[in-house]
């Protein structure tokens, strides 16, 4: 099996900076695309931010020029750097990869997930 933890959730105040991190580990053999995605409170989950092995990356437009993606291949790590924080950007942050297992098999998995609360 394959888990991923977020962590780096918390609350901050408008104009604040947050780093959230994703740790994949388990049975895992290659990570392809990973991304953030969020929820907030009575909506649909979003995707945030997206990037791929060979490194290219993809935002949406809300959070264009304020948040920027990265991953660490050799930790199997992603990372979600968050500057001029909005209230608006309030949510539940997931986590996602397109994982292939040791087993061959190729599925997509999920975190559990970390609230970022933006407010003063």
């Amino acid at each position: 099996q394959v888990q991923l933890v977020e962590s780096g959730g918390g609350l901050v105040q408008p104009g604040g900076s947050l780093r959230l991190s994703c740790a994949a580990s388990g049975s895992i053999f290659s990570l392809y695309s990973m991304g953030w995605y969020r929820q907030a409170p009575g909506k649909q989950r979003e995707l945030v931010a997206l990037i791929i092995s060979g490194g290219s990356t993809n935002y949406a437009d809300s959070v264009k020029g304020r948040f920027t993606i990265s991953r660490d291949n050799a930790k199997n790590t992603l990372y979600l750097q968050m500057n001029s924080l909005k209230p608006e950007d309030t949510a539940v942050y997931y986590c996602n990869a397109d994982v292939m297992t040791i087993h061959r098999t190729r599925s997509d998995y999920w975190g559990t997930g970390t609230l970022v609360t933006v407010s003063s």
